[in-house]
């Protein structure tokens, strides 16, 4: 009995070995396979290829994103379309988002993602509008270049600032922050050029940038019949512990006016965000900006303070100031606003914002304007993370 049974152990064992083996060797020639298929596609690719073109191998990643608004204000729309800020802006040019009094589809954005070979990605982003069509950005970035360089060409936000390379839709509040509005208008800096980045290799993250740039930005620059806008910025994120994070970093744009001016824009940035439990934080962030154009000087800032109990909700307020401004012009313009988003899941997300706002001229008369938006925006397809 004790023989059979030990017979029978030692043929399951030698089964089992046998098994094991053969199915490693299966895997490991699969592996070669697969690693020689991926090698012969790559080369084909590289060389311009004669094998027949396999479409579903090159399709680019998709996302779109959808954005509408219900608004009131006590200003009718006519007024509202030309408002001024005095001293920045002598009279708003298109307004893309919550435009009108009662219901707006903002914006549809179709975005596309594609490698190009081993060496480029290719990026571009398309903006419709019940008032047009828009490229917002078109663009090639590289990877695998050495030092930890990168390169990125065509047409891009520039990484001036906290938020101006933000989309809408990926900021917290509904409205472009005042200091923003006031010295780089609505679509802030996105232009035509190209930009160059370098990551230090330290375990603390330091990154620093320039860009070349056509310069069409009309509220501070605008002079367009060459390359006249130069960028540059440092930037720097740490921890502190485990539970805070800091990103920090100062900013420099300079170019040309129409007139062929000099015009030159400072920036300072801070954002601490603490980290409570794994949904809960709060954010903190400030900006200051502060603008030497035409020889006038003048300065602004915004603060705010964002609270998530949750994987759900968001809520905050934010503070603009615009405190310095050209002589015999106001300093006391400012905003005030809060806001609570509310999302059900990842890729939906309702904003209802309430803003004060003492900045604007309607009609060459200054007047508070008191607004409530509530906002509905969602993503679907492949859309990349967005800062924290």
């Amino acid at each position: 009995m004790h023989k059979k049974v030990l017979s029978m152990l030692l043929v399951n064992t030698l089964l089992q070995a046998y098994t094991s083996e053969d199915l490693e060797k299966r895997i490991a020639s699969l592996e070669k396979t697969l690693d020689s298929q991926k090698q012969t596609k790559m080369q084909t690719a590289l060389n311009g290829g004669n094998n027949s073109f396999n479409q579903q191998s090159f399709m680019p990643d998709i996302s779109l994103i959808l954005s509408g608004s219900a608004v009131t204000r006590n200003i009718d729309n006519d007024r509202y379309e030309g408002y001024s800020i005095d001293g920045f802006i002598d009279k708003t040019g298109e307004i893309p988002f919550n435009k009108n009094r009662g219901f707006n589809l903002n914006y549809a954005e179709l975005g596309m993602h594609a490698a190009v070979g081993p060496y480029f990605d290719s990026d571009a982003i398309f903006h419709l509008s019940p008032d047009g069509f828009e490229i917002e950005e078109a663009y090639i970035s590289t990877k695998k270049l050495p030092a930890n360089f990168d390169i990125k060409a065509g047409k891009f936000r520039s990484a001036f600032g906290r938020i101006n390379a933000m989309h809408q839709h990926a900021q917290h509040f509904a409205q472009t922050p005042l200091v923003y509005e006031a010295m780089l208008g609505l679509e802030g800096i996105n232009d035509a050029g190209i930009a160059l980045h370098w990551v230090a290799p330290t375990d603390t993250y330091l990154m620093t940038g320039i860009e070349a740039l056509q310069g069409v930005n009309e509220e501070s620059f605008g002079k367009s019949s060459s390359n006249t806008l130069y960028i540059g910025y440092l930037k720097s994120g740490f921890d502190i512990g485990d539970n805070t994070s800091v990103l920090a970093g100062i900013n420099i744009a300079s170019g040309k006016t129409p007139t062929n001016k000099n015009s030159t824009l400072y920036g300072g940035e801070l954002t601490v965000k603490y980290i409570i439990d794994s949904y809960s934080s709060l954010n903190w962030q400030s900006e200051y900006l502060y603008r030497d154009k035409d020889d006038v000087k003048q300065s602004g800032y915004y603060t705010q303070l964002l609270y998530a109990p949750n994987s759900n909700w968001e809520m905050g307020m934010r503070y603009n100031a615009l405190n310095k401004n050209a002589r015999q012009q106001p300093n006391d313009l400012k905003r005030y606003a809060a806001i609570a988003t509310y999302k059900p899941f990842e890729f939906s997300k309702f904003r209802l914002q309430m803003s004060h706002d003492t900045s604007k001229s309607f009609d060459g008369i200054r007047k508070n304007e008191n607004q409530v938006i509530l906002e509905f925006l969602v993503e679907t397809g492949a859309h990349g993370a967005h800062a924290f």
